[in-house]
């Protein structure tokens, strides 16, 4: 293959990773609002903190897909809960699948990229993965890629206005 083939190739793979990146971390701001919303008062700066790190890292994200050529990936306008969350225990389990989910993004773009970019993707899969420990209580072998085996799939990725968390 040539170079400028394989540089393109690798350059689209990074791509559709970061805007897959994208797409989970427009999810799980959605899903920070229902966080804070019914998290209890000894939590709610936990939640505050969360989505203030994940609205950074969503805008660093955008950055990035237009620095590659792209157009960054809009929040739907509604995400499907992926179960109910009527009280503060409901909330955090939540808060958990969250970050679970956006390690998963993270991981597949620690996979894509390369150089300082895989370095800043590992770093945000890090930072998820111990948000999930914070709220979990307990970790995971595998950060990122846990839930692919019990969720039987990849993070999820915006693709309408009820689009599932």
């Amino acid at each position: 293959m040539p170079a400028e083939k394989h540089e393109n190739t690798e350059r689209a793979a990074e791509l559709k990773a970061l805007q897959n990146a994208l797409a989970a971390e427009h999810a799980a701001l959605y899903g920070y609002g229902v966080v804070g919303a019914r998290v209890g008062d000894g939590r709610r700066a936990e939640a505050q903190d969360g989505y203030d790190a994940h609205r950074a890292r969503r805008d660093e994200l955008s950055r990035r897909v237009v620095a590659l050529g792209g157009k960054p990936k809009a929040a739907a306008a509604a995400y499907a809960l992926p179960f109910p969350v009527p009280d503060a225990a409901a909330a955090v389990r939540l808060a958990a699948e969250l970050e679970d989910r956006v390690a998963g993004a993270y991981a597949d773009l620690v996979r894509a990229s390369s150089g300082a970019r895989r370095r800043t993707a590992a770093g945000s899969l890090r930072e998820a993965a111990v948000r999930a420990v914070r709220w979990r209580g307990s970790g995971v072998a595998f950060p990122g890629l846990a839930e692919r085996t019990t969720a039987g799939g990849p993070s999820p990725t915006a693709t309408g206005s009820a689009d599932a968390l």
